[in-house]
């Protein structure tokens, strides 16, 4: 993904948008230098910050950073602020220079203790050099886009809405154009139509997470605190292993004050193969002999070197060698599962067992085992088969992060 404004143009659109971030900036934390109450001009450069006229209040938070060196939002305000004016620059190389400053100056911010969701968000986008724009392949549509950038960071939205709409009737799968309209109308708390844009994007791409996570903004700025539930889940659905996914569904529940119920198994044993044919079981020496723990995780442990020796090359026939899959591990897991409810006095015995196992059972006998493991056991060889997942059973993963993961919204 491109290091776009659009990342944090939520941020000077409204507070409920990147909430704590937005927060930070308007009141520094405890470890930034305090600035006088009456500080008439950091008052302005953050009132300009707020309208979105990002231009106009980048000299002042320079100015304000020369006088306040230690105040980390302040820093960190001149760093959005920047990357803001980056694209009103027609020069490409003076835009790369700019965003390069951009990151100079938020990570600036990070070392005085700045730690907002906005800032790891754009210091994870922004290469070291700056790095390229490109919202499309063809000139005609990249130059109105760029130029709708720059009127949207000048606070000129009416231009900006006239240039995206250009670029989608030129292009009309260009998924920026159609975000950054949704983007604008939310600026301008026109949330209705905000969401309809956001559904035009979705529409274009299914598969990435921020239409959704823009759209659950726009929601909860409206008080339908579950309808931005559904769409911050829609987001992970999308792109579970992208980080900025989560952030809406963690800000909601903070905002919601309720806990996300994460089912972390501690494992108790694992599988380390040598060549084809051996393979090695070790148990955890902490559990005890008479532990129910202790045959439970004996059979994952059994059923996973299976799959090293012979189930994977029947089960994936055209992959050169072993990884492990979402189907080796979904599987043990239900092995595991069946031996602990097989057990005799399993209902005398299971006070003994750990919650972790109890809620597995839960997991498995609602048969969401598979976006268990995509979503919580996962490794760079499971994510493999995300995308196939995805596409044949995207209502389960859905189902697993409603039923199991996020409450239902809190009655107001």
């Amino acid at each position: 993904m491109r290091p776009s404004l659009r990342y944090f143009a939520c941020v000077v659109a409204a507070a409920s948008c990147f909430s704590g971030a937005l927060a930070a900036l308007a009141s520094p934390n405890q470890t930034a230098q305090a600035a006088p109450k009456n500080d008439s001009e950091r008052q302005y450069a953050f009132e300009l910050y707020k309208q979105g006229k990002l231009v106009e209040a980048m000299p002042l938070f320079e100015n304000l950073c020369a006088e306040f060196p230690n105040d980390n939002a302040l820093w960190e305000a001149w760093g959005v602020t920047t990357l803001g004016y980056s694209h009103t620059l027609a020069d490409a190389g003076e835009r790369k220079r700019a965003r390069a400053r951009a990151r100079t100056l938020l990570r600036k911010a990070k070392e005085l203790g700045d730690n907002s969701n906005l800032l790891q968000t754009l210091l994870s986008m922004i290469p070291e050099d700056g790095g390229d724009t490109s919202y499309s392949p063809r000139k005609e549509v990249n130059d109105v886009m760029q130029h709708a950038e720059a009127d949207f960071s000048r606070g000129d939205y009416d231009n900006a809405i006239s240039g995206y709409l250009q670029a989608l009737l030129l292009e009309p799968n260009n998924y920026e154009a159609a975000l950054f309209l949704g983007d604008v109308y939310f600026k301008q708390h026109k949330n209705g139509s905000a969401g309809e844009w956001f559904a035009r994007a979705i529409q274009i791409d299914p598969n990435r997470e921020t239409a959704y996570r823009y759209w659950g903004d726009a929601l909860w700025d409206m008080s339908k605190s579950s309808d931005a539930r559904e769409k911050y889940m829609q987001a992970i659905v999308a792109e579970p292993y992208n980080q900025r996914s989560w952030m809406g569904l963690k800000q909601w529940a903070g905002r919601t004050k309720v806990t996300l119920n994460w089912v972390r198994l501690q494992d108790k044993a694992s599988v380390t193969q040598k060549d084809e044919k051996n393979v090695t079981i070790t148990i955890d020496e902490k559990l005890k002999k008479d532990d129910p723990n202790g045959p439970a995780w004996m059979t994952y442990a059994i059923a996973r070197a299976s799959w090293h020796t012979e189930k994977f090359k029947k089960e994936f026939p055209n992959e050169p060698k072993y990884r492990r899959t979402m189907r080796e591990e979904s599987d043990s897991l239900h092995m595991m599962v069946t031996a602990l409810l097989g057990q005799k006095d399993f209902d005398k015995s299971k006070q003994d067992l750990d919650p972790s196992l109890l809620e597995l059972i839960k997991i498995d006998q609602v048969g969401l085992m598979d976006p268990f493991v995509l979503l919580n056991r996962v490794d760079n060889e499971i994510a493999q088969d995300y995308p196939a997942y995805r596409a044949a059973s995207r209502d389960k993963v859905y189902r697993y992060l409603d039923e199991i993961v996020v409450p239902k919204s809190p009655a107001p």
